[in-house]
């Protein structure tokens, strides 16, 4: 039986222990008599709650030792974080442990517990149900908000199909006048050569009655027409129309109808959810629908190539000997020079990181590596001009002869010449013979792409040096003559060529269909091209700056 108990119940004081209870904090659970609640409520620490003991809550069941038998735990242990009776102390179990007042503790949690409640219940509690409501005004919406997209894009393709149907019907409109006046001029013909007929027939009839009269009075007086009708009415001769429809670009369909932007999603922890369709589709990465400059670099010179190393870092070469790798704040890393003095003539980059250039005045190839240049190939009777590395590390050199009337582009691995591609199927040249510029680049699906500037055309080949296409500006718009100088490819397979004189880059699809210009992001006079592995797009500009362009 608990000691502060008679057979009469009463209770007794659970500080002292000697005198009848009267009060009870509810705050550390204990019951108080009357000269313990003055001492209990000096301690300034803890905001007491103190009541009549018949206005208390039951005395929590944690006071008592769960371990020894009316015990009342009076002590706390700190690092074992339960609360514990004398004997608790006194049984080893706790030595060296730091104990503090269980009231105080209890008192303290039990504070730090009214404060999570009170955060729960006026904070956090009606944060979800708003989070909630949220969601559900927001699933409420959908139909409307997707319906109308949807809806938008059934009125843009009845635009779309209203428009077509207009061009088709003008089409047919203009085959019916032209199938009419072909008609009327058949018809005309007829008619003139009907009449033709029907005189001669006439005209034999009376030939014949004059022969079969004898009459020498008919006979004298006659007189030959045949010289009139030697020579037969013009025939009407037409051409038949041909209709040739453009081969359908997908792509230029899908940007005509209308682009739908991505699904981002944006969470409380600031985690961004991207839609997997705009993350990956079929058709790969998207256009923007404008270009963006995203950075400027100052080179120091006019850059005419460059070649990225990595995203951070480009090497460039300008209008004399020496190349440098700089980062995007314009930094110099590092500077190679010619051991000619010559200016280089185009540098690329190996997939292993290590530098090529061309070196005009030598008549060689060289590999800067660990900073030592070493001359890879050296040619007798040929120029190297322009230089790329390949996706099996080979390098794809363009070259003119010495006398300037052939021209050629040669593959290597290492010194080794491995492929010659000069002449088309017919045995006509395929490239231009003069020493401007003959930018060259793989594309991923191993095309040979050559800028063939004095050509003004792109010229590409298979892997095999087969001739696929010539690509010789946009097909629509004739008026401006095409100048290509620096050219590279994308992940997409997209080609993209610098057109100097009209300051602006083509994209082509990998069949040489064309696709769309970048003409802002500051460009003026365009030359060299690259991109990194991210599909950025860094141009030598002519104002001695590369710009740094981001299309997809």
């Amino acid at each position: 039986m608990d000691p502060r108990h008679s057979a009469q119940e009463v209770l007794l004081c659970d500080s002292c222990e000697t005198v009848p209870l009267q009060s009870h904090c509810k705050l550390c659970h204990i019951n108080l008599c009357v000269n313990c609640v003055g001492k209990h409520l000096s301690d300034s620490s803890i905001i007491h709650n103190v009541v009549p003991y018949l206005h208390r809550s039951s005395t929590p069941t944690y006071r008592k030792c769960p371990k020894h038998v009316g015990k009342n735990c009076e002590m706390f242990c700190e690092k074992c974080d339960i609360p514990v009776c004398s004997t608790c102390v006194t049984s080893g179990k706790h030595e060296g442990h730091r104990l503090s007042d269980v009231l105080k503790k209890l008192g303290s949690k039990t504070q730090n517990l009214q404060k999570d409640l009170e955060e729960l219940e006026t904070r956090i509690y009606p944060r979800c149900e708003e989070m909630a409501y949220d969601v559900q005004t927001e699933k409420a919406e959908l139909e409307t908000k997707y319906g109308k997209l949807t809806t938008a894009a059934d009125q843009q393709g009845e635009i779309l199909h209203r428009e077509i149907t207009a061009i088709v019907n003008q089409r047919k409109s203009d085959i019916a006048e032209m199938k009419n006046k072909h008609l009327a001029a058949l018809n005309k013909n007829t008619d003139e050569v009907t009449n033709r007929i029907t005189e001669l027939r006439q005209i034999i009839q009376d030939l014949k009655k004059i022969l079969a009269s004898n009459e020498v009075s008919l006979t004298s007086t006659y007189k030959s027409r045949n010289s009139e009708f030697r020579t037969l009415p013009p025939k009407v001769r037409a051409t038949f129309p041909i209709f040739s429809p453009p081969k359908i670009n997908k792509d230029q369909l899908n940007e005509m109808f209308g682009s739908l932007s991505a699904l981002f999603m944006n969470t409380e922890h600031g985690d961004t959810m991207k839609s997997p369709e705009a993350v990956s589709s079929p058709r790969g990465k998207p256009f923007l629908d404008e270009p963006r400059l995203t950075a400027t670099i100052d080179t120091g010179y006019r850059p005419l190539s460059v070649s990225c190393l990595n995203e951070i870092q480009v090497w460039t070469r300008g209008d004399n000997e020496i190349m440098k790798l700089i980062n995007l704040r314009g930094k110099l890393l590092t500077s190679e020079q010619t051991e000619s003095g010559e200016t280089p003539q185009d540098i690329a980059v190996t997939r292993d990181g290590d530098l090529v250039f061309t070196d005009y005045r030598n008549k060689t190839v060289n590999l800067v590596k660990n900073n030592q240049i070493q001359t890879v190939i050296t040619l007798q009777g040929w120029v190297p001009l322009y230089v790329c590395s390949t996706v099996f590390d080979d390098i794809l050199v363009t070259m003119i002869s010495d006398d300037g009337k052939q021209s050629k582009v040669v593959r290597y691995s290492g010194s080794t010449e491995k492929q010659t591609i000069q002449f088309d199927d017919q045995g006509h040249p395929l490239y231009s013979f003069d020493f401007l510029p003959k930018y060259i680049s793989e594309n991923n699906n191993l095309d040979i792409c050559v800028a063939d500037n004095k050509a003004s055309a792109v010229v590409v080949v298979n892997q095999s040096g087969k001739l696929r296409f010539r690509y010789t500006g946009h097909p629509f718009n004739t008026e401006e003559s095409f100048d290509p100088r620096g050219i590279t490819t994308d992940s997409q397979s997209h080609i993209l060529t610098a057109d100097y004189y009209n300051h602006r880059i083509h994209i082509l699809d990998q069949d040489g269909q064309f696709l769309r210009y970048i003409h802002n992001c500051g460009l003026y006079g365009p030359y060299g091209l690259c991109v990194d592995i991210r599909d950025n797009l860094f141009v030598a500009n002519g104002d001695n700056k590369v710009k740094i362009i981001q299309y997809l």
